[in-house]
């Protein structure tokens, strides 16, 4: 890209959510767009997550675009290497690679008020953008606690989201901290290869068995042919997980069944009644992520697997020191310690109208109008934004009700013409905030008794949807003006279409505010 390089969208991320930006921008015949991307190639979070047994807990013919179905997914859920090439084709079948910018890492974004866009600093340079659509996604930034003593360990150490595969683990002593989604995969892919594997549990998970299998020959066969037939797998799927909600947002109480089958889950598999009792949680099922494993309880009472059941507290040369005392030694750790979700790095290098970054805007706590809108932003949207986070369900539904409201966004900005940008207001924005956080309040999230990535620093549940995406793609199927302010720009800025006729100068100032509907 070149200094003066203006583009009408900027889209952040190749992920899931980018990709379907970029896609849905085609569609809308915009083809006057970028998508910029920290990394040399395409698929965001499967992508960067490689680490062994590394798969997707969630249906692949529900884990898909609705407009790019694959009938040849060989798997009812799908490894990372089949996600990856997923969205690799997806690239490729609509037309998205003269778009793509590799290793652009995004260093600062700053919204011009008198030119009404966005100056876009890059790691490949730099560019101006009408409107910035930000996918980077929560998943993106890994976290590593700063564990005291750290710096003393002579061994390996690497998140599960940076795996080193350089690194050969077989017959080494291996400290996994952390027992989330990634860990309850790893653990069991490399427990027969490590010579002692040590899990650091702070809090155990509800697991329940992962139905997994192939997909046989004549069933794929049969979606190629009769794509409709898929199409109904989807929308079973889909239906599965709608009626499930209620039981998550309305009516906690009714997950004690599940929590009963996750419990006989746990003594089928584990006869150990000391280490039954270690893999029991003590908060309600569906207050962090329910996880699906058939192999997680089986590795861990294999002979060569301890479980300490507390968190890592100091390291000290190669020995790692739990809360509880117990001390292990190792000579790599792998944390699988999550990622910055509510706090997440990209919004300290996005500065808004009143020179404010988006984390300072957010200090009190992520809030946007409809998962997209930041007040003080304009012409600013996300993709996965505050709120907009599923416990049971496919996050691919919810980026695609997203993607209508971002094509209605781009729509009427066209429909009210010259240089104009949108900036939702700060009244539309804590209205809807405070909808969402009152529905919050019964939700076994929030009433389940457990501390999770869901909630901020604060305790509060910014990152979950509390309802169904049926609700959420209604709320988010067109943009309401009332909730924006109009801005104008009096003349037009460097970059503008040659032939372009400036907007009339309003007297005094170099743009004006019209108030919506006005």
């Amino acid at each position: 890209m070149t200094e003066h390089e203006h583009v009408r969208v900027a889209v952040i991320g190749s992920g899931f959510g980018g990709l379907g930006a970029a896609v849905r921008l085609r569609r809308e015949g915009i083809t006057d767009f970028v998508v910029l991307e920290r990394a040399g190639g395409v698929g965001g979070t499967w992508r960067d997550n490689s680490y062994p047994g590394c798969a997707c807990d969630v249906p692949s013919h529900l884990y898909s675009f609705s407009f790019a179905p694959n009938p040849e997914w060989p798997r009812t859920f799908s490894g990372q290497e089949h996600i990856r090439a997923y969205l690799e084709h997806v690239a490729d079948v609509f037309s998205l690679r003269p778009h793509l910018r590799f290793n652009s890492e995004v260093t600062m974004m700053t919204w011009d008020t008198d030119k009404l866009h966005w100056r876009i600093e890059t790691s490949g340079g730099t560019l101006t953008a009408d409107v910035v659509v930000s996918a980077t996604g929560p998943l993106s930034d890994p976290k590593i606690p700063a564990v005291p003593g750290i710096d003393t360990f002579p061994g390996k150490v690497f998140h599960s989201a940076r795996w080193d595969h350089d690194y050969d683990l077989r017959g080494k002593r291996v400290a996994m901290i952390g027992t989330g989604a990634s860990a309850i995969q790893i653990v069991p892919a490399i427990q027969p290869d490590v010579a002692r594997l040590t899990l650091f549990q702070r809090t155990p998970p509800w697991v329940m068995p992962r139905v997994d299998r192939a997909i046989s020959g004549p069933e794929r066969w049969l979606h190629r042919q009769l794509p409709f037939t898929a199409q109904a797998r989807r929308g079973l799927l889909w239906g599965i997980r709608e009626l499930q909600v209620q039981a998550f947002t309305k009516r906690p109480d009714e997950l004690g069944l599940v929590e009963r089958l996750a419990k006989r889950n746990i003594s089928r598999a584990v006869k150990d009644p000391q280490l039954r009792a270690k893999l029991t949680p003590d908060y309600r099922i569906g207050c962090k992520r329910i996880l699906l494993s058939n192999t997680y309880y089986p590795a861990l009472t294999q002979p060569n697997v301890d479980l300490v059941a507390s968190g890592l507290a100091e390291i000290d040369g190669s020995t790692l020191v739990a809360a509880d005392g117990t001390r292990a030694e190792a000579d790599a750790i792998v944390f699988g310690t999550g990622f910055h979700v509510t706090d997440m790095p990209i919004a300290e290098r996005v500065v808004g109208a009143d020179g404010r970054t988006l984390a300072q805007a957010w200090e009190t706590g992520m809030k946007s109008l409809r998962g997209a809108s930041a007040a003080g932003f304009p012409n600013w949207m996300s993709i996965i934004g505050p709120n907009t986070g599923l416990g049971n369900s496919s996050m691919i539904l919810m980026i695609e009700s997203q993607l209508n409201y971002m094509a209605d966004f781009v729509r009427q900005l066209g429909v009210l013409g010259g240089r104009v940008a949108l900036d939702a207001r700060p009244g539309a924005v804590d209205a809807w905030n405070h909808r969402v956080q009152e529905r919050m309040k019964r939700t076994v999230w929030n009433t389940g008794g457990c501390t999770s990535w869901y909630l901020d620093a604060n305790g509060v549940n910014t990152t979950v949807w509390p309802g169904t995406t049926t609700e959420f793609r209604g709320a988010t199927r067109r943009v309401d003006l009332a909730e924006y302010d109009v801005l104008r720009a009096a003349e037009p800025a460097p970059g503008d279409e040659p032939g372009s006729a400036p907007e009339p100068r309003t007297k005094g100032t170099r743009k004006k505010k019209v108030e919506a509907g006005a």
